[in-house]
């Protein structure tokens, strides 16, 4: 028959010690927050804790948490100060009696008194900055040492050191030492998740996150974006669009602050960048770079204007936006809800560049006035209303798109048609020579 193992006490030490760090492990994982940040949690508890059965009022007490022995130190923290960085009052006894006596209640006139004072200070010190800085803080022997009290601790101690006590062990305290601890804990966990959560979903600022709606109050959409939960004000939606509960959607990250609860990120459906994310998960050239947004312009919910281009030559920038039979472009539109999107080539000619910004309307010629950085642009008066657009959306986003403003002018078409004609008689005259005259150079057929 085996023998059972018996375990040593080593071993069972070992072991709860495990546990104890399988358990830190697990909290940081869980919480998203640094195992340094949990071990400083711990120890500002037992020190909270033990000041609370076992120090004093004033004293500033560090504990030195051993993570892997668990055991603990205390150290009563002290600094070296003179009269230059403290003020001494001549009887300290009678000054600890009256601070005993504000503690407890029994001197009531005497702390009114105190806070009418203070607050004569305060005023004070706004009024004059130089009282403010020549006003020293009390000496306090819990927290204090004078120089020479400091020399029998440490022999080379100067002002403005700070010299650490090891106080006495204890293993028992009380139920209010205890929840204190607790509450310290809790705070410093909480404090520590949303600085960490903070700091994840700040540098996700700029960035485009997938979501589902998790409630809807009033005007206000609430998006669960995984560890936290965004809102999409009114202002950010677009319009003709309904959300309900469970609904999976794209939102663009448009801005988090720190805040009490959590960060507050507020979410968007209508900046100009979320076109530009879509495209850059959707074109393989636009996030590699080799196809350039150069700029964006859009009225959220009906129409989009997008300028490219290429920096490698044999790249069809237009034609990498759109796609094969229009699928890249498409899954944008239906991400958008039907949104319209013209996509341009950008062009360093700014007449050039006017006048692809009014497609699909065709453009005659560009009057460029460099001074004022405005343009009219002349169309057909058959397309007139088509280079204006809808309640003028169309100027309005070419506008917008190039950084002009533009003017359109109708033309009869006549009169341009006659020029352009002309214009063309002449390419085709000048095609047919030249093709004669590779004709004649051709040898004859034997």
């Amino acid at each position: 028959m085996a023998r059972k193992k018996v375990k040593t006490e080593e071993e069972i030490q070992s072991e709860s010690i495990g546990d104890f760090g399988r358990a830190i492990t697990a909290l940081c994982e869980e919480k998203g927050i640094s195992k340094e940040r949990v071990i400083e949690t711990i120890e500002a508890a037992l020190s909270a804790a033990y000041k609370k059965d076992y120090g004093k009022r004033g004293q500033n007490i560090r504990a030195d948490f051993d993570e892997v022995s668990g055991a603990t130190k205390f150290f009563l923290v002290k600094e070296v100060v003179d009269e230059t960085t403290r003020e001494f009052v001549a009887d300290m006894e009678e000054a600890d009696e009256a601070l005993v006596d504000a503690e407890k209640g029994k001197s009531q006139k005497r702390v009114e008194k105190e806070k009418k004072e203070t607050k004569e200070e305060e005023s004070t010190k706004n009024e004059d900055s130089t009282d403010e800085e020549d006003k020293l803080s009390r000496f306090n022997p819990e927290r204090d040492l004078t120089i020479l009290e400091a020399k029998e601790i440490k022999k080379n101690a100067k002002i403005g050191d700070v010299i650490e006590i090891e106080l006495p062990q204890h293993s028992d305290y009380g139920r209010v030492a205890a929840q204190t601890a607790k509450q310290v804990i809790i705070q410093r966990i909480r404090e520590a998740e949303r600085d960490a959560m903070y700091d994840e979903y700040k540098n996700k600022e700029g960035e485009l996150l997938s979501g589902v709606i998790q409630r809807v109050e009033g005007r206000n959409v609430f998006v669960d974006i995984g560890k936290s939960v965004g809102v999409l004000f009114p202002s950010e939606q677009m319009e003709r669009e309904n959300y309900r509960v469970g609904q999976r959607l794209k939102v663009y990250v448009s801005n988090v602050d720190a805040g009490t609860r959590g960060p507050g990120i507020t979410l968007s459906r209508t900046a100009p960048e979320m076109v530009q994310k879509m495209f850059e998960l959707e074109v393989p050239e636009i996030f590699a770079g080799t196809v350039q947004i150069k700029s964006i312009a859009r009225e959220a919910g009906e129409r989009s204007k997008l300028a490219v281009a290429s920096s490698e030559e044999g790249v069809d920038p237009i034609g990498s936006c759109v796609g094969q039979k229009g699928t890249r472009v498409q899954a944008v539109i239906d991400e958008l809800g039907g949104e319209k999107i013209d996509i341009i080539l950008w062009n360093d000619n700014i007449a050039k560049f006017i006048s692809a910004a009014l497609s699909p309307a065709k453009v005659l010629k560009v009057e460029i006035n460099e001074d004022q950085k405005a343009a009219v642009a002349v169309v057909p008066e058959d397309q007139l209303s088509l280079a204006i657009g809808k309640r003028g959306q169309n100027v309005r986003l070419a506008a917008k798109l190039t950084g002009w403003k533009i003017d359109i002018n109708g033309a009869k078409v006549e009169a341009e048609t006659e020029a352009i004609a002309k214009d063309e008689d002449i390419e085709k005259i000048e095609d047919t020579e030249e093709a004669e005259v590779v004709a004649d150079d051709k040898p004859e057929n034997k």
